[in-house]
Parts: structure tokens; sequence; C-alpha cells
């Protein structure tokens, strides 16, 4: 994806590749006041997978003076700095603020599979993504669990490999990975097992190098239960299950600790003893990451052969066509993306 040398810094970079998500939601507003702060907060190009048509509305009732230009990736760094590139879709939408449609779930769909094939085919250096909702996706016969099941999914087509996706929220003062995700918390105990944590430390540990920058990366694997435990009085899972998913890594020559009581460990002190934190379970990673930073937050997708990042908020639908979005998590998202594909492409 390195193609030469550029103004955006000493690796010239193909633009980012941003989908729209749900076009019902929030996602085509931020787009683009994401592109009228393009000066003073945005540091590469990118180009937006939307209904054009969709696109005008929008604008159109926002009041916001966007120009646009329809073209093709090859075309949106040109473009970028007069208009923002506009990629069109196959699959027109409905336009339809705050009431999410069945109807509009293929083009979803194509914004995300050309997004990804456009990383793939060098177009792009990253794909950043508005959020989606699942439910129409459902009833339009979408057969994933979620979006980054999808992407891997993607990811498995085109390189014939199957891969671990694991969740980041990376903010400018915490990054924090859930072992277990989606599930219900009277679930987690069941669901965690030492290998699962191994796994994904080692993925966030090869992506914090590798695309981060951070040559020998400082994990903190949190306990499960109050206290990490409290040496099995407050429950087995930390002497049995974390405690060697930590021996193991280090056995690996991963700079890993644990378990520790997640009480402690997200106060100043204690976050710079740590380059990530590997949480047992979603609430644990999300709560400290979101109170710590919410609109600077991003999701990073770590573990798939090309870079994805996504604002840390969902689709939004009770403020969508009403003006009142903010960009800064997209921003952030976008950001975030330019940089990893600049350490990637430097370190290849």
């Amino acid at each position: 994806m390195q193609t030469g040398e550029t103004g955006f810094g000493a690796t010239r970079l193909a633009p980012l590749a941003l989908t729209c998500g749900d076009p019902s939601g929030i996602g085509p507003e931020i787009a683009l006041r994401a592109w009228l702060v393009r000066d003073a907060a945005q540091p590469a190009p990118f180009y937006f997978l939307c209904d054009p048509a969709l696109l005008r509305a929008t604008a159109a009732r926002l009041g916001l003076d966007v120009p646009m230009t329809v073209t093709d990736p090859a075309g949106a760094e040109a473009a970028f700095a007069t208009a923002l590139p506009v990629v069109p879709l196959e699959a027109g939408f409905e336009d339809s603020p705050g009431t999410p449609l069945p109807a509009n779930a293929a083009g979803v769909i194509e914004a995300i599979d050309r997004a990804v094939g456009d990383v793939f085919e060098g177009h792009a250096s990253a794909v950043v993504t508005c959020p989606i909702a699942k439910k129409p996706l459902y009833d339009a016969g979408f057969r994933h669990p979620g979006h980054t099941e999808y992407l891997a999914a993607l990811a498995e087509a085109r390189t014939g490999m199957a891969h671990h996706p694991v969740m980041m929220l990376a903010g400018p003062e915490l990054r924090a990975v859930p072992v277990t995700i989606h599930i219900p918390l009277a679930e987690v105990a069941t669901a965690l097992d030492t290998g699962l944590i191994v796994r994904t430390a080692e993925i966030a540990a090869a992506d914090l190098a590798r695309r981060f920058g951070i040559a020998s990366p400082r994990l903190a694997i949190s306990g499960l239960n109050p206290h990490a435990g409290e040496g099995g009085a407050m429950g087995h899972e930390d002497e049995a299950i974390v405690r060697p998913a930590v021996e193991a890594l280090r056995a690996r020559g991963i700079d890993a600790r644990g378990p520790l009581p997640a009480d402690t460990m997200f106060h100043a002190a204690a976050r710079a003893g740590y380059d990530v934190a590997i949480c047992m379970y979603h609430d644990q990673a999300l709560i400290p990451a979101k109170a710590l930073a919410f609109d600077d937050t991003v999701n990073v997708t770590l573990g798939l052969p090309f870079i994805r990042t996504s604002p840390d908020h969902g689709t939004a639908f009770d403020i969508a066509g009403k003006g009142v979005a903010r960009p800064d998590s997209l921003i952030a998202a976008l950001k975030l993306a330019h940089r990893l594909a600049t350490h990637e492409a430097r370190a290849a």
C-alpha cells in the first residue's frame, strides 16, 4: 500500500476508504462534517462510499455547504482539497433519517465489500467504517453476527486463511481490549479460557508492534473477579484461567502481567505502566475507555490483514437528521487509520 512520497509525510499512502454505514443514522452527516474541518483536523484524504443523491439531500437538509465530486478511488486525492470525493454505489439509498430500512441493506454491505476490496487492490490504505445497525441487515437476510465478523469473512475470502478479529478501544489515554465481547455477563466465565486470552493478547501485542510502532508492548491483564479473585476467595477463574494465560504469554517473550484487580487498573499512575489493558469482558474494557475520552476514542479491529477503524459510537438514530451529531470520533478514527497505515508502510 506504500506508493511513494507525498506532502502528508515521508510515506505516501493511498486515500482512506470511508464507508457510509447505515444511511438512516448519522454516518452521512459526520462524514460531511469531517470533510469540512479537513484543513485543521484531517491529515490524509479520504473518499466516501455512498449514494451521492442521499448525501446531497443530507447536506441540503442540514444546511452544510459541502461541494462533492463523484469519482473513483484513483481521483480522490486530487479532489479532496476542494470537494468531498464520493465513490457511488450501485445500490441506491432511501432517505429516511432516524428510521432504518431493510431496503438500504444492499448498499450498506456493498460499501463494506468495496472498501475492503479497494485496500486489497491498493486503491485505499485503510478501511474506516461509519456505524451500522444489525436489525435492518438481518431483516434483509444478512447472516453474519455483526460488522467485525463480516470483515473477517471478507478477509478469509481474499486470503484463504481464517482470521481472529480482536476489538480494541484506542483513546489518547487508554487502549483497552475485551477478550469476550457481545455475550451476556452470565456467560463470560463459561466462555473464557486460557487459550482465548493468550490468542487475544498475542494479536494485540503483534498489532501494537507492527501498526502502532510500539516495539515491546506492555500488556496489563485484568482479573475476572473482584480483587482478581483474592487468591481464590472470590472465584477460581483468575488462578485457574487467567494466571496460566499470563504465564504462557511471558514464556513467549511478551511483557504481560496479571491478573490485576480491574478496579485499580485505570487511574493515571496505573495507565502509565502499560500500553494496553487486556480485559475479560466487554464493559470492563469499554467503560473506562469511553469514560476517559468518549469523543476521541476509536474502535480498532486488530488481527485482520488490513487496517480498520471506526467511531466508538453507534448509528444514533435518535439524533439523525437533526444537525447535532458531532464528528469528533470519526475524525479520530480517520487520523488513527492514517497513522497505523503509515507505521505499517514504513515497517514493510
